[in-house]
């Protein structure tokens, strides 16, 4: 398990835990007084620490290396349903992007995502979750075959970004992205947005636009990266947590400004802590957007979300 810096106070006493723990079992001494009292203090220091996290924090927290990825939240929800589909039929298939057919139950999903990887020979593979032009049309692809076929859209959100790369501009990376935000805003089949991790401006837009968005508690979702935005500020990395605090990217600042609908609670310490328990947690939110718009019409349906999206950053006196 690895651990963040704000984290090391727990770690520390976890060591002395499990030393203490030790001791016991290969003497006879009882250790049991002080193994409860170290496991007080443990409880006292992580609620100290994940009940006051900065939002620089809550960026950190949400690239844990240990961090569950859009797969795994997948093949959780589905098991070995899922099927995952390739390509934009244009190009390549961009293995950023990852899309494809599942059910939760008896119900059936179209899952689109983007992938980031575990180490450095996956993380070069997946592009560390930056999709390319042909991975937004991929997605699109996949949206219009839901569409067709009246299967509700799942989207999960992971992205540092759109790759910015050159080949990326000369294929098209900003109308792609525009052309799916028009497209989602009318396909006629539900769209639940999930942001599981980073959720960074464009890139994750692409993918985005939902009837019901939901955050994860330690993600965030912003036009821009904290480290991006202190460079353009201040011209160094070293403003990074003010940018964050001034960002607004978290789930109750987004909340409270009516970007989205909900915050799914996390495990304490983060989703790697409990990978279950936050596989669960996001079914269970699925389900419950799912069924709140089941049964809406056609016309319903595209009316409210292009309503949804139209009141955003209305200013009144």
């Amino acid at each position: 398990m690895e651990y963040l810096d704000f984290e090391m106070p727990i770690k520390e006493l976890l060591d002395q835990l499990d030393k203490c723990k030790i001791i016991g079992r290969e003497s006879d001494v009882d250790v049991s007084a002080t193994c409860e009292k170290i496991e007080k203090k443990l409880e006292k220091a992580r609620k100290d620490v994940y009940m006051n996290m900065t939002p620089w924090q809550r960026v950190q927290l949400s690239r844990h290396p240990n961090r569950p990825y859009t797969l795994d939240y997948i093949k959780s929800l589905c098991g070995d349903t899922f099927m995952e589909l390739h390509g934009d039929r244009s190009v390549k298939d961009d293995k950023a992007m990852i899309g494809g057919l599942g059910k939760i139950g008896d119900q059936s999903f179209m899952f689109i995502g983007q992938q980031k990887g575990y180490n450095t020979k996956t993380r070069q593979y997946r592009n560390f979750g930056m999709a390319n032009p042909e991975g937004y049309r991929k997605a699109l692809r996949l949206m219009k075959m839901a569409e067709k076929f009246k299967i509700p859209v799942v989207t999960l959100l992971d992205t540092p970004g759109a790759y910015p790369g050159l080949e990326a501009e000369e294929r098209g990376q900003g109308e792609a992205i525009a052309r799916n935000i028009l497209e989602m805003t009318r396909l006629k089949t539900p769209i639940i947005t999930i942001v599981i991790g980073e959720g960074a401006s464009g890139g994750a837009v692409g993918i985005g636009v939902g009837d019901r968005v939901y955050m994860m508690e330690n993600t965030w979702y912003t036009v821009i990266s904290p480290e991006s935005c202190s460079s353009i500020l201040w011209r160094s990395w070293d403003y990074k947590e003010q940018a964050a605090a001034a960002l607004k990217l978290t789930g109750a600042d987004m909340k409270k400004l009516k970007l989205i609908d909900g915050i799914i609670k996390e495990p304490v310490g983060g989703a790697h802590t409990d990978r279950e328990g936050a596989f669960k947690a996001v079914q269970s939110q699925i389900m419950t957007a799912f069924d709140e718009l089941k049964d809406l019409t056609d016309v319903d349906l595209v009316s409210q979300r292009m309503d949804k999206y139209a009141q955003m950053g209305v200013y009144k006196e």
